[in-house]
């Protein structure tokens, strides 16, 4: 077990990694949407076409992924930060109202204007201490040409154009 200190130092050191920042989506049986910011997010296998994403356990929308078939990855691109500080809110009871989310594949909310979408379906819910990692089976990648895609390192958002500009 981690003193307060180690943890704190594992935090600081976890903040300096940078991370993609990706809205996750997607319906519960009753057709209400639920959505979440993800940074721990990335590519597991290509064959077959493998995503992770970790969702925390004790978030409101946790029943509804680990439950669900199917989720969307919106990859945020670099002007969409405000979209990413909605879906990160926790107590905010519909991160759709105020967006551009617009039924996608699947019937999921999606943004048309995300760097990519992923389309999932669940392949398996593992788990990851005190978050789940919900890997996801890509049958659908869309990409979008000419968007940066957002950032998140060392607890701010940045984009690849602006880190690689240094």
């Amino acid at each position: 077990m981690l003193t307060s200190t180690e943890c704190t130092t594992f935090l600081d050191a976890m903040a300096a990694v940078p991370g993609p920042v990706a809205v996750v989506t997607t319906v519960d049986p009753s057709g209400a949407p639920w959505g979440f910011t993800a940074s721990s997010f990335c590519s597991l296998s290509l064959h077959p076409p493998l995503i992770l994403v970790c969702l925390a356990k004790s978030a409101s929308c946790h029943p509804a992924f680990t439950r669900s078939d199917a989720f969307l990855v919106n990859v945020l691109a670099d002007d969409q930060a405000d979209i990413a500080h909605r879906f990160g809110r926790t107590g905010l009871t519909d991160k759709f109202a105020d967006g551009p989310m617009t039924p996608t594949e699947l019937g999921i909310p999606g943004l048309l204007g995300a760097a990519s979408r992923l389309v999932c379906a669940t392949h398996a819910v593992l788990d990851g201490g005190d978050h789940n990692i919900l890997v996801g089976r890509v049958h659908t990648a869309i990409v979008q040409e000419r968007r940066t895609p957002l950032v998140y390192c060392n607890r701010r958002f940045t984009s690849t154009a602006r880190a690689g500009s240094r």
